[in-house]
């Protein structure tokens, strides 16, 4: 019965902790769970009954033997805290409860109930809509009260303090539907309020305007309306002693949470080097598994960086801390320093690998391209438009008219991938462009006259759209490998290799010729030597099966060799070696539950990982091998939108206590900050004028140009028209069209010659390392 099953995708309803450690199918019209570590199928009583069995509640059925420690009290408590909340609630609702209105904006009354039957309030000149649920059941009363003028209505300050003065704590509020001869502003008028009120703090401490994109800031405003009239703010005492102490322990706990997902898909170590202008260097540790990246701590490494022997100590101590057994690569920069000291730690412990960061590896290769003459040409024609419209603000209104509020502008990773991908956005935003400078208002704009406005005539260049083309063409595929490797949403390691195999072939349909591709190529394989050193990566090429079954026999064979360097490296007992090489000959040939309709299907639907998890029970080594590689990132920069968090301060102040309180608050924050990741949609979905890091990357193209000055208003900002954005690029799967053919054996074939020139800058160390 098992293999009609078909699995089912969780869905963000699916708030139950108990749901991340089952696999859900359906069977006809039912859907049935499975435990992810004992396997036993639940038929029926729904996710409670998995999370009984989890938690090891006697007389609920049978009780998991194999559910990880954390995870079974971390399911009984929340078992725990259920049974807790529905007494509460019994309790609640056998008490009478006060009702209040909402605390009143200007020219508004507050009404409370206790008020009106003690006689405070004289029924006549109000009608108050009550809608008491949860008192009587789900029944619904509405009461109508008419009061004639009292002091009260009046805003009688006594009454006003009166109330105030009061215990609020019993109070329900309730909507006041209307109120006879009294005027009340519109919920507009009332957002407005707020809105200013929101502003003149956040310009009054100098936040950047991003603040408000915080997925706790709505939250924020909630929990304040829902406060009422009179809650007091937090003092900075407060917010420097019990709630930072509140934050540190709740981001702990959900730190503790992750360690059972590392046991089971294995997790990658991200170093990240920060350097400051005052000469301080800090390395960022963070941790990443498929379901979250979290922040583990800093190190002050100004005086460590140039000691190998050092690094590795501190590579080891986390290591350690996260659990040897749970990392299965430590990813950093390629520099020599921290090459020597990936060495030791992979000598130190033989089940793990020392990486170099992909997505440096493809910024270089980015910047390589850019430096080619008739490329930073086409850039800098390109800039000058820019320059051009991002500095007058009529022209921006028009441009922004013309492309239905979308940008020209496309931040990136770094500089280089700001440049290309802003070429890119150029490029589909074509027609919009020269429908501009060919329209009336355009003509009709004082700027169309100007000398400085000739740059606009680029526009409709032909020679300029064919130059912009090509340099899409050859790089338009490694801005998508640069997002893969970048991705916070999708593991990486199962697509990198494939992606790469796409970016050069690319190259190579578009310019046919092998004297003219072969010179992107030697870019490309000068700074991608160093993850061919990588086995991983032809390894999850060769454990996804969107790949595996589409490449040829002699693709095949020659990756082969990097699955048996990660069996031998990953798995350090020799009889489940054994049984993995055993078992990778079902899965070569599709055989049993490999080879069925659903599975087949699946191979371009589900996650690699995800597969394997679902079709690759009866080769349950085999399964979990390819779990731990395909669970896996390529790059330190996932998630690459973050804002840096300031670390460099906590090492700045030269007292131990309040170094401490500021390294628990750089914790705090850098895991708020990768938690909202999940929550943004984009950088392309704001203004690349709004932020410091924007402009940073962006500067190069918005820079102010000399022709442009402000005695005529052009850059005057609140002439800026706010035009509501329509996307016109669809945005698509970065790895829906990775998988359909890999003939090209030459693709993967490092030129000698390129050796034998010396491309190859930090080649040495790699080989050093791997072998």
């Amino acid at each position: 019965m098992e293999s009609d099953l078909e699995p089912v995708a969780l869905t963000p309803q699916k708030q139950d902790s108990a749901w991340k450690h089952c696999l859900v199918y359906k069977y006809g019209d039912r859907l049935q769970m499975k435990c992810l570590y004992c396997r036993k199928m639940f038929k029926g009583g729904g996710i409670t009954r998995v999370k009984e069995h989890l938690a090891g509640k006697k007389g609920q059925g049978t009780i998991c033997d194999q559910v990880p420690g954390d995870v079974r009290l971390l399911l009984q408590q929340c078992i725990d805290g259920t049974v807790r909340r529905q007494r509460k609630r019994r309790h609640d609702s056998s008490e009478p409860l006060a009702i209040v209105a909402l605390p009143p904006c200007e020219g508004e009354t507050m009404v409370i109930q206790s008020d009106v039957d003690n006689g405070f309030i004289s029924p006549g000149s109000m009608d108050v809509n009550v809608h008491n649920e949860g008192v009587s059941g789900s029944r619904t009363k509405q009461r109508t009260y008419r009061s004639k003028k009292s002091g009260f209505e009046n805003g009688s300050a006594s009454n006003i303090n009166d109330l105030v003065g009061r215990d609020m704590d019993n109070l329900i509020p309730v909507a006041i539907s209307s109120v006879k001869n009294i005027v009340h502003p519109s919920f507009r008028d009332r957002e407005i309020t707020v809105h200013m009120a929101v502003g003149r703090f956040l310009f009054g401490i100098g936040a950047d305007f991003d603040a408000v994109n915080s997925a706790n800031f709505q939250p924020m405003i909630d929990a304040i309306a829902s406060g009422g009239f009179g809650v007091s703010a937090p003092t900075s005492d407060d917010l420097r002693g019990w709630i930072l102490k509140n934050c540190v322990e709740e981001t702990t706990k959900e730190i503790d949470e992750c360690r059972a997902m590392w046991k089971r898909t294995g997790c990658s170590v991200l170093v990240e080097e920060l350097n400051s202008d005052e000469g301080l260097k800090v390395l960022n540790f963070l941790v990443y598994c498929p379901e979250k990246v979290v922040f583990l701590k800093s190190v002050d490494a100004s005086e460590i960086l140039s000691s190998a022997d050092r690094l590795f100590e501190i590579f080891r101590e986390v290591v350690e801390e996260i659990g040897h057994a749970n990392v299965v690569q430590v990813i950093t920069k390629c520099d020599d320093h921290y090459g020597a000291a990936g060495k030791q730690l992979m000598h130190e412990y033989p089940s793990l690998y020392w990486v170099p960061c992909a997505a440096h590896c493809i910024d270089k290769i980015l910047e390589e391209f850019g430096k080619l003459d008739w490329i930073s040409d086409t850039i800098e024609q390109a800039r000058a438009i820019t320059r051009f419209i991002y500095n007058r603000s009529d022209v921006l209104n028009l441009m922004r008219k013309f492309t239905s509020g979308n940008d020209i502008l496309q931040p990136g990773f770094s500089t280089s991938a700001t440049d290309f991908a802003t070429l890119c956005r150029i490029a589909e935003l074509q027609f919009n462009l020269q429908a501009m400078v060919t329209s009336p208002e355009w003509n009709e704009c004082s700027h169309s006259k100007e000398p400085s406005g000739l740059v606009m005539n680029v526009i409709t260049d032909e020679a300029f759209w064919k130059t912009l083309t090509l340099v899409n063409h050859l790089t338009a595929p490694l801005l998508r490998l640069l997002r893969i490797v970048c991705s916070g949403k999708k593991p990486a390691m199962g697509y990198v290799y494939a992606a790469i195999y796409r970016a050069k072939e690319a190259i190579k349909t578009h310019l046919v010729n092998r004297d003219d591709y072969i010179i992107y190529w030697r870019i490309i394989d000068q700074w991608w030597e160093q993850q061919q050193h990588v086995p991983m990566h032809a390894a999850g090429f060769f454990l996804n099966p969107k790949f595996f079954y589409n490449a040829n026999e002699e693709m095949r064979s020659e990756i082969s060799a990097a699955v048996l360097d990660c069996i031998e490296r990953l798995v350090p007992d020799m009889g489940i070696q054994e049984k993995i090489v055993k078992e990778l000959n079902s899965y070569k040939n599709a055989a049993g539950v490999f080879g069925r309709n659903l599975a087949i299907r699946a191979r371009d639907t589900m996650l690699p990982a995800e597969w394997w998890s679902t079709y690759g029970e009866s080769c349950l080594n085999l399964s979990r091998f390819a779990i731990r590689i395909l669970s896996q990132t390529c790059s330190t920069s996932v998630g690459c939108r973050r804002n840096q968090i300031p670390v460099e301060q906590i090492y700045q102040s030269k007292n131990s206590i309040e170094q401490k309180r500021l390294s628990d608050l750089a914790f705090v924050q850098y895991n708020m900050r990768l938690k909202q990741l999940d929550h943004e949609s984009g950088d392309d979905t704001l203004d690349p004028l709004s932020s410091h890091r924007r402009m940073d990357l962006l500067k190069e193209w918005v820079s102010r140009d000399p022709a442009c000055g402000e005695e005529n208003g052009s850059s005057d900002w609140k002439l800026l028209e706010s035009v509501k954005r329509t996307q016109l690029v669809p945005i698509i799967d970065e790895t829906d069209d990775l998988g359909s053919g890999f003939d090209d054996t030459e693709i993967f074939k490092v030129e000698k010659e390129v050796r034998d020139e010396g491309y190859y800058t930090s080649t040495n160390t790699l080989e050093k390392v791997f072998t």
